[in-house]
């Protein structure tokens, strides 16, 4: 019996009527994605960089002094003599990295590789299910997700993520993870947890309101809460440290102005040559972001968990004062949304996702940090201070292209195009 001809899915079809480069890029995934990871373990083991670490040090090393009231006051300087690192999360995500100090760092870093990898190919899974129902489980699907993995490897958010042993991916990947369940207390309880380690996801409940998820908001609360509980009786000194006065520094983060740092602050900061801080100027800025965002948001349809998720995630990006290029692991969901996702077709989507593609696998705060004297120099000459907005600009736009085709985006998600 002959199969009807679907023009919505070319990978349903049957094989002498697929596209001719369809099926060949779908096969060649897992030798793509297996050659990206040969690569990338070369560039660990060689590159002077490559697996440095820096951040998981201070992960494993700063919480192995959790208990003794000196978690605050550690820095490492190893690898960073210009800017030691002081550990800057709340006194729960001690107590989560405490036992791996017991063990040798080499075996940490190697396992903490492999659970990176691990966990982004669970975030593009469950991004392709958001978008694509039950069609996610076909070998197309399937293959597709091996590729958009390996694309995700070469970003920038990943390549530095990976460099320097960071948690990001697992925190998106619990936000994630959040957002399918239709458990309340599994929802909230991922998103606590996860804003227990490291502050930002907690923007993720604003998902949960926008989605009318109440319990799992307030539980979400409950649960960070609980964390915050938790350092206080088991770290006393230290809680008290970090949330009476340092939780809000962003000074002792990082420097805000660096090319590092892609949040609508740092982008700000360096277009005026001085830390614009949360004055008049970040202000507006914020206002006429969030214009943008609601809007993106309203446009959105009923059934659009991962639009949703991605813009509220946006927001949270470009609102903190620091977000540096390995915090931005959001784009890859992004990318997966708007290539497969309801706006698949709309005006200018083509154009958003060449932008983030360029932007990601190129790296453009990596080629501009070679024209950076130093992380604490803000003066730069205009034409990089504009380059320097990339995240920013990117993010501007994509609520802006959203917002203009809401009629689009309204589509139901179900209606998603197979992997192209």
């Amino acid at each position: 019996m002959s199969h009807p001809v679907d023009r919505e899915n070319p990978a349903a079809v049957s094989a002498p009527n697929r596209a001719p480069r369809l099926p060949v890029l779908l096969r060649a995934a897992p030798a793509v994605l297996a050659t990206t990871v040969i690569l990338r373990v070369l560039w660990t083991v060689l590159a002077p960089n490559g697996s440095n670490w820096v951040d998981l040090h201070v992960y494993v090393d700063g919480s192995a002094s959790a208990f003794d009231g000196t978690l605050y006051d550690f820095t490492y300087s190893a690898q960073t003599p210009d800017f030691p690192l002081p550990f800057t999360y709340p006194p729960f995500a001690a107590l989560v990295f405490y036992p791996l100090h017991f063990l040798p760092f080499p075996l940490v870093g190697a396992l903490w590789m492999v659970a990176t990898g691990v966990a982004l190919y669970a975030v593009v899974r469950i991004a392709l299910r958001m978008v694509g129902g039950d069609r996610a489980d076909t070998p197309a699907w399937r293959r597709a997700a091996l590729l958009w993995t390996a694309v995700g490897l070469w970003t920038e958010s990943l390549r530095t993520t990976l460099d320097y042993g960071q948690v990001n991916v697992f925190l998106v990947l619990m936000a994630m993870l959040a957002a399918r369940s239709a458990r309340w207390w599994v929802s909230g309880a991922l998103v606590g947890l996860a804003a227990g380690v490291k502050l930002t996801p907690a923007i993720t409940g604003l998902y949960f309101l926008a989605r009318r998820r109440w319990a799992a908001a307030v539980f979400s609360a409950v649960t960070f809460a609980a964390t915050v509980g938790a350092g206080f009786l088991l770290m006393g000194s230290a809680a008290t440290e970090y949330f009476g006065t340092l939780l809000g520094d962003a000074d002792r983060i990082g420097p805000v102005g660096s090319v590092w740092n892609q949040s609508l602050r740092g982008a700000l900061s360096r277009l005026v040559g001085y830390d614009v801080g949360q004055g008049p100027l970040w202000l507006g800025a914020v206002a006429v972001l969030l214009v943008a965002a609601v809007a993106a948001w309203r446009a959105l349809g009923p059934d659009d968990r991962l639009g949703t998720l991605v813009v509220v995630s946006f927001v949270g990006l470009a609102v903190s004062p620091i977000s540096w290029s390995h915090h931005w692991v959001w784009v890859i969901p992004l990318l997966i949304w708007l290539v497969h996702g309801p706006l698949r077709r709309a005006r200018g989507v083509r154009w958003l996702v060449g932008y983030w593609l360029v932007v990601t696998l190129v790296g453009v705060p990596w080629l501009l940090s070679f024209r950076q004297p130093s992380i604490w120099e803000i003066d730069r000459p205009l034409v990089l201070a504009v380059a320097g907005t990339a995240y920013a600009v990117g993010t501007l736009a994509t609520f802006v292209v959203v917002a203009a085709h809401g009629r689009t985006v309204r589509t139901p998600a179900s209606r998603s195009s197979a992997p192209a």
